[in-house]
């Protein structure tokens, strides 16, 4: 038995928005170049059998559908077989690399899941896996967009009312997401692990993460009761909001353009992907970047890759039969 030593850990937070038009973009070249150790993709929409050829290179594939077609769907993509995989009870399936079909594992389910939570438990939304080179459990996750509450709605407007429905549900979510992440924490803690919560959390959290915040103060992912849960789940003993501590004066980094319009040429963006990272873990952090293309016409995405380096040195949870240097040398960051 050879442990594995980790000289650096690279992870990335990708929306894809469509992993199957993102990869006709040129995902899988961005994959290949950017070298990450785990990635964790969200808003995959496609079914299993669906996926592109070839589009995850030599990753293993954990993912995680949902039973809406077309809509949602995450994922994490790992260098090494996970450890374990659990999700919130839809079923989560594997892939090894080379492989041409995922199949069913006998994974753990994220339980106790919170009750606010349950109703979401079939729409893809949460994945997580017990890395096999680092004591670190990764999970993705895709936030509800919501909507505005029924006092802020008028007709006419870029949806129709609907009673305040979008922005309840999104509000019920984020209430047992607060007690999941809680308890997930708390598990992996129990396991030997750091926690690192990746996705799009449709969330922009202060004035700093977004372009144009005084006339979005009435905006959903902007509203005060988002903004106030967001800060809610932060703490030095809990979460760390991982860009923003290496970026603590930035405006941005910003990862969400809208595809309208001149907002990607102006820079009129939204941070709304994050890490969230268990302190230790966040302390650890030595640069993140946002990888915004050079050009409109180059994007993969509405959303941007938040790539983040750790340099993270523990011992593995367990040791492994092959030695992996997953450092790259490479380290990035803006500003």
């Amino acid at each position: 038995m050879v442990v594995i030593t980790l000289a650096g850990m690279r992870v990335a937070s990708f929306n894809v928005n469509g992993i199957r038009a993102t990869q006709r973009r040129g995902f899988d070249r961005w994959l290949a170049e950017r070298n990450c150790d785990v990635v964790a993709l969200q808003e995959m929409r496609c079914p299993a059998a669906m996926l592109p050829d070839g589009v995850f290179g030599d990753y293993h594939l954990a993912y995680d559908q949902g039973t809406i077609n077309g809509r949602n769907g995450v994922a994490v993509l790992t260098r090494h077989a996970p450890e374990a995989v659990r999700g919130w009870g839809a079923g989560v399936l594997v892939r090894a690399p080379g492989e041409n079909h995922l199949e069913a594992t006998d994974h753990d389910v994220a339980w106790p899941l919170a009750r606010d939570l349950r109703r979401f438990g079939g729409e893809g939304r949460y994945v997580e896996v017990d890395l096999a080179e680092a004591p670190v459990t990764v999970a993705s996750l895709y936030v509800p967009k919501g909507g505005l509450p029924e006092h802020l709605q008028r007709p006419g407007g870029r949806e129709e009312p609907d009673g305040g429905a979008k922005y309840a549900r999104k509000m019920t979510f984020l209430a047992g997401l607060a007690r999941h992440i809680g308890h997930a924490r708390r598990a992996a803690a129990a396991r030997g692990r750091e926690y690192l919560l990746m996705g799009d959390l449709n969330v922009a959290p202060t004035r700093q993460d977004l372009r144009n915040w005084r006339s979005n103060q009435k905006s959903e992912g902007f509203l005060p009761e988002e903004r106030e849960w967001f800060a809610s789940i932060l703490s030095p003993r809990s979460f760390v909001d991982v860009v923003r501590r290496l970026h603590p004066d930035a405006d941005g980094p910003y990862s969400w353009w809208s595809w309208r319009g001149q907002a990607f040429v102006n820079d009129v963006g939204w941070r709304i992907d994050h890490h969230l990272a268990t302190p230790a873990l966040a302390r650890s952090a030595v640069s993140a970047v946002v990888d915004r293309e050079a050009s409109y016409e180059e994007r993969l995405s509405d959303h941007a890759p938040v790539v983040v380096d750790y340099d993270f040195f523990p011992e593995p949870a367990h040791p492994v039969d092959s030695i992996v240097s997953a450092g790259n040398g490479n380290h990035s960051a803006i500003g």
